[in-house]
This record gives C-alpha cells, structure tokens and sequence, in this order.
C-alpha cells in the first residue's frame, strides 16, 4: 500500500547520524530511528521534508533551510533520511 504524500504535523521516523567514528571505525551511538514531526514540506519535493525531531535527550530540528531530510522508501537506515514508521 502506498503512503500518502507527508503534511505537516505527520509523525515520521528520522535516521539520526550517530556519533563521529572512533579510530577504529566504531560509533559509541550508531544511526538509530527517532520520532519526528514534519514542520513543512518542500513543494517542489514532496519527499523532502523539514521535521522536529524527538531524542531522547532533546529536541533537534532539521528545517528546509538547512537543506530538510528527504524519503527513503527502502527503510535502509541511511542517516540523515525519514521514512513512514513500520506498520504494527
């Protein structure tokens, strides 16, 4: 089933970027999903997005301005990037 196009006040998953890599290649976070909120919309890109995001530690906002976050379909993880959240 296909998503409808994101609006604004849509809850969807944010891939954060985790920590800098360490030396040896590790991350003391990895990229992890978070909740977010999407606070506008690119009209020209409907999959780019601006989004409030929810850490556990605080808030991080991602807005259009500062180039937005953009869909990815596949759920791959790729940090940076939103998704709709998996259906339960």
């Amino acid at each position: 089933m296909s998503e409808p196009p994101p609006t604004a006040g849509r809850i969807v998953h944010y891939v954060s970027h985790g920590t800098p890599l360490r030396s040896d290649g590790s991350q003391a976070f990895p990229p992890a999903c978070r909740a977010a909120v999407v606070t506008e919309v690119d009209p020209t890109d409907p999959g780019r997005v601006g989004l409030a995001v929810l850490n556990p530690t605080g808030q991080f906002f991602h807005p259009l301005s500062s180039g937005g976050s953009v869909l990815i379909e596949s759920r791959s993880q790729v940090p940076g990037s939103w998704h709709w959240p998996e259906r339960a």
